[in-house]
């Protein structure tokens, strides 16, 4: 096992708040849940939320409820996320972008085990375990301000850093699981991603981690049956830089071959043109892979054939 699965399963066994830390897209929410499945609390709820996507209008009520008549529209009381969570765990994922008034209500709450309604005269008690993942550096948030250095030091009782896909040696198991779910979900027969596919993968950094990788094993999962290759597909995902590599405090650097974009059809269409169909010679004018052309040919094409065959069943219709 993995150095961070052994923390996980170590952390599982208590009510030590745990802090899960790392890039956008690593599995944080589903080691969140992995801690929960395998702690005393299985059998309660597992309620997330995502802090960047608080009103900060509904903070308050959002967090610890709300009781009927407390405010314009509170036609019965509302149970907050927090009394959700009453008997298992509470995931709070990009903590870092929570509210600064509503870190301390959370501080309080975390402090007295216990809830304050809107509209509440008495607290009520809450029991959940608190599980709260980020991909910043809390401490430069707290030492900007922009975070309680009270509260960070509640959440970072347990903290487990995720480590980002290209520093994992578990890449073809996660491939893999990724695949056979995909599959599973999408065809009626399962059919094996194979050594030679999963090897292709491996050469890429993937900048967005494992949703990144789903993402590309969903698309070719799709396009395989059009025949369209995996080269062709990794070939578009990785042909011009993308936001991760922005954003992010490291670079990704591709082969130069597969990082120009893809040109307009247009332009596709003159090189083909100028060079006798030539595709080779056609990619070295557009300054784009050959695999690349292949892809955006095909692409155009499978367009062409779904409009025409929607063009075909409104004339029967």
């Amino acid at each position: 096992m993995k150095k961070h699965e052994q923390l996980m399963l170590i952390a599982a066994k208590s009510n030590i708040p745990v802090l899960l830390q790392g890039e956008s897209g690593v599995g944080k929410e589903i080691a969140a849940k992995f801690i929960h499945e395998h702690s005393k609390r299985s059998e309660g709820p597992f309620v997330a939320l995502n802090c960047g996507a608080i009103a900060r209008n509904l903070a308050e009520s959002l967090l610890e409820g709300a009781k009927k008549g407390s405010y314009t529209g509170a036609a019965s009381d509302h149970r907050g996320i927090v009394q959700a969570a009453n008997g298992g765990t509470l995931f709070l994922d990009e903590i870092g972008e929570m509210p600064f008034d509503m870190q301390s209500k959370l501080l309080r709450i975390l402090q007295e085990h216990s809830v304050l309604p809107l509209g509440a005269t008495q607290n009520e008690p809450v029991d959940f375990r608190l599980v709260c993942a980020t991909n910043r550096d809390l401490q430069n948030e707290v030492h900007d301000g922009n975070f309680r250095k009270d509260l960070f030091f509640r959440l970072n009782a347990f903290p487990i850093v995720i480590p980002p896909l290209r520093k994992r040696d578990d890449f073809a198991e996660i491939a893999t699981t990724l695949w056979n779910e995909i599959t599973e979900r999408t065809f009626a027969e399962k059919f094996p991603l194979r050594d030679w596919e999963i090897k292709e993968l491996s050469k890429f950094k993937w900048p967005g981690n494992i949703r990144q990788l789903k993402n590309v094993l969903q698309r070719y999962a799709l396009l395989k049956q059009h025949e369209i290759s995996l080269e062709e597909i990794l070939s578009e995902e990785f042909s011009h830089q993308t936001i991760n590599d922005v954003k992010e405090n490291y670079t990704y650097r591709a082969p130069t071959a597969i990082r120009a974009s893809a040109p307009n059809w247009t332009f596709i269409q003159k090189a083909l043109s100028e060079n006798d169909g030539n595709k080779s010679r056609a990619a070295k004018a557009l300054k784009i892979s050959r695999g690349c052309l292949c892809y955006q040919i095909k692409k155009h094409e499978l367009h062409e054939w779904n409009s025409c065959k929607n063009l075909a069943e409104c004339a029967g219709a």
